[in-house]
């Protein structure tokens, strides 16, 4: 007789592997997006908006993650109500759309329109990635695979990044700017032709009472011979039944959002707030080349150690990894960003006393290792634990929403903060809006969750 495998309980196999390959997408895209976003801002400032302001700057930078705040939030409680697939494939489609009106509307209202319309997808992504992963994978390796999910965004920093470079060394014109968007298009057209034979959510159709089908699902996902967990007749009860959009934020479910955003939208800052001008902040700290002047040999430049910095992104989720399943949550994202606040520190420090560029590296490295192992790694799993699957895809497209609100206030001020005071006022505010995340995240994480210790 041949062996039977619950979905809860099996051992990995080659199709979780591919449920997580095809659900990290978004990820890297949306990383990806950071990175040529905040290399095409000073290309354009070069060529045709020599006087653009440093609000304005801020406002396009952050236009895709507009778009992300409101398709998480939308397309996350569309999911729940509509089930995952559907959005699932449109997410991608409107990613491709968005880059295609870049490319062909090289202008900076081209520019504005396709990042907000790429953002919209990206997010929708956002909210539905962990919830597929969460759910299909063995109960034992479901925090590990979310988390590997959420680490995947370092291959989007830092290949973007490199793409970029790749591209402007072969064709160093200032007016290809609209080509780079190429690299996030592909990236959505290889999702979407990768989710053209899936299915919806095993165990959001066992919610809905679709058992047949959710077990078609789970065999095409996993095999013939896994079976999904039947819910005992006393569970088809009110607590399958979404809350509602005012109730997700009332009670128990204000401190889930306390909880799982705010902590997410100090993160933003360090993540979208840095990754979108980190060609920019490099150049501000003088750690380019003495001979590149100015120009597009500075971008160019920076963007050479914008590689190097972004580097250090991966060992920094490949450590939070290594803990995910050993640590209490609440510790991991408390004590990383008190480490981060240590790396901006030193930063500061580093650049008040003109201090070798080594000792400024050496603080990026500690803020990116920390940040990643940390807020960023942990924010995106604490939406999968602490709600429900009636109200998985809002819960975490919720929490997406407030980390995205946070990356656009942080990416819209980082460079109104450089003008106003240089490096010295960007790092200072920076460095309390990580400690502030460290006190949030410790005052409700200790008060609504009990994770291990």
């Amino acid at each position: 007789m041949n062996q039977v495998y619950n979905i809860s309980t099996m051992p990995l196999r080659r199709g979780h592997y591919k449920v997580l390959a095809v659900s990290m997408m978004e990820q890297i895209i949306g990383a990806a997006l950071s990175t040529t976003a905040g290399i095409i801002i000073p290309m354009i400032v070069l060529i045709g908006h020599p006087h653009l302001s440093s609000l304005v700057q801020g406002l396009v930078g952050a236009t895709g993650l507009v778009g992300i705040a409101c398709g998480s939030a939308v397309i996350g409680r569309l999911s729940d109500r509509e089930g995952y697939l559907g959005w699932f494939r449109v997410c991608p489609l409107l990613i491709v759309c968005g880059s295609a009106i870049v490319y062909f509307f090289p202008s900076l209202l081209g520019l504005v329109a396709g990042l907000f319309v790429v953002g919209i997808g990206v997010g929708g992504g956002y909210s539905l990635d962990s919830s597929y992963i969460s759910e299909i994978m063995p109960d034992k390796w479901k925090l590990f695979m979310v988390g590997v999910a959420k680490g995947s965004c370092a291959l989007g920093f830092l290949g973007a990044a490199v793409a970029c470079l790749v591209i402007l060394r072969l064709d160093p014109r200032p007016e290809i700017w609209h080509s780079l968007i190429l690299i996030v298009g592909v990236l959505g057209l290889l999702t979407f032709l990768m989710r053209l034979s899936w299915r919806q959510s095993p165990h959001w159709l066992m919610m809905k009472g679709e058992t047949a089908k959710a077990e078609e699902a789970v065999k095409f996902f996993l095999g013939s011979d896994v079976v999904i967990n039947k819910p005992a007749p006393a569970e088809s009860s009110q607590a399958d039944v979404p809350a509602t959009w005012g109730d997700m934020f009332n009670g128990d479910n204000l401190k889930k959002v306390i909880l799982t955003g705010i902590p997410w939208a100090c993160e933003g800052l360090g993540v979208y707030g840095f990754g979108v001008f980190l060609p920019v902040l490099i150049m501000a700290l003088g750690l380019t080349p003495s001979h590149s002047s100015g120009g597009l040999p500075a971008i160019v430049h920076s963007i050479d150690m914008t590689a190097i910095v972004n580097f250090f992104i991966l060992p920094g989720f490949v450590l939070g990894l290594i803990f995910v399943n050993k640590i209490n949550h609440i510790k991991m994202l408390a004590g990383g960003f008190l480490a981060c606040s240590l790396g901006l520190l030193l930063l500061l420090v580093a650049y008040v006393f003109k201090l070798p560029a080594a000792v400024s590296v050496a603080g990026f490295v500690i803020f990116e290792i920390f940040l990643n192992a940390g807020p960023h790694l942990v924010t995106f799993i604490l939406p999968s634990q602490v709600y429900p699957v009636s109200d998985r895809g809002a819960g975490s497209g919720i929490a997406a929403m407030i980390g995205k609100i946070g990356a656009v206030v942080g990416v819209v001020l980082m460079p109104v903060l450089l003008d106003w005071g240089g490096m010295v006022l960007v790092l200072t505010v920076s460095l309390l809006v990580q400690l502030a995340g460290a006190v949030i995240a410790w005052i409700f994480g200790r008060k609504l969750l009990t994770l291990r210790s």
